[in-house]
């Protein structure tokens, strides 16, 4: 069985974020760490890997030091690693990141391709099913439990206050959500064969079967019309009523006058 786990640098949020004058993130200025939905996407490949001896490649589309979130999967224990960079693919929304990325995988042979449900820099969840609608193979979201049986693979999916279970013949995509398993921590072992690891880098022009209209900020047609940082609150309005009824109807009086009852 062959995986491929798409993963992705991201800005550690807890440090602020910084933005460039066009608009998008300035991901070289802040600290990066691999996003939480795709180390459990990660997780379950690896998992896959003990039981059934599958190949994991990791792949993902970013700066050159995106080889530390590749490096950091290498020594979890994947098997290879493949960063797509040029700058001709900076400033992708997610329409233009899910044809780049695909571009890429039509490189490889696969059975499985995991992705995390969102990125926590966009909150999306879009460039998964997207690369799925590229590849035209099956898709199956919100993935928090997972199993295979012979040629398809049976999912546990979230939704709302309930869930399915599905089946989709490989190959197929999976969409998995930090909940679905506790991610392991890289060996010291691991860590020393990752540094040596060769990481296998793509440009733009390795991706044959890729429209350069789909590509990059100008292949992206989400436009930017203001982006900044978290915007504080101000300490608001402070009552103290003398009785439950008045807070009672402080409080309807205000949904009304809000329009929201």
């Amino acid at each position: 069985m062959k995986i491929i786990v798409c993963i992705k640098q991201v800005p550690d949020t807890k440090g602020g974020v910084q933005f460039n004058p066009d608009g998008t993130l300035n991901r070289a200025a802040m600290l990066a760490i691999m996003n939480p939905d795709d180390k459990a996407g990660l997780e379950a490949a690896l998992r896959l890997k003990d039981q059934y001896g599958a190949e994991v490649t990791v792949l993902t589309m970013g700066l050159p030091k995106a080889t530390d979130v590749l490096r950091e999967a290498l020594a979890m224990g994947a098997d290879k690693a493949i960063l797509i960079t040029d700058r001709r693919l900076g400033g992708a929304d997610t329409w233009a990141t899910s044809s780049t990325i695909a571009a890429g995988i039509r490189n490889l042979d696969y059975d499985l391709i995991i992705t995390g449900r969102q990125a926590i820099d966009g909150d999306t969840a879009q460039v998964g099913p997207q690369i799925a609608e590229h590849l035209q193979i099956p898709v199956i979201s919100y993935c928090q439990e997972l199993k295979i049986d012979g040629n398809k693979v049976i999912v546990k999916r979230q939704y709302d206050d309930r869930h399915h279970i599905l089946e989709a013949q490989m190959p197929c995509l999976l969409t998995a959500l930090s909940e679905l398993n506790d991610p392991r921590y890289m060996t010291p072992g691991g860590i020393f064969d990752a540094v040596k690891a060769d990481i296998t880098t793509w440009s733009r022009d390795d991706l044959k079967d890729l429209d350069d209209a789909n590509i990059g900020l100008a292949g992206s047609p989400t436009k930017i019309a203001k982006a900044s940082d978290k915007v504080r609150k101000g300490a608001g309005e402070k009552v103290v009523p003398e009785s439950p009824d008045e807070a009672v109807s402080y409080i309807t009086g205000k949904l009304l006058e809000k329009h929201v009852i």
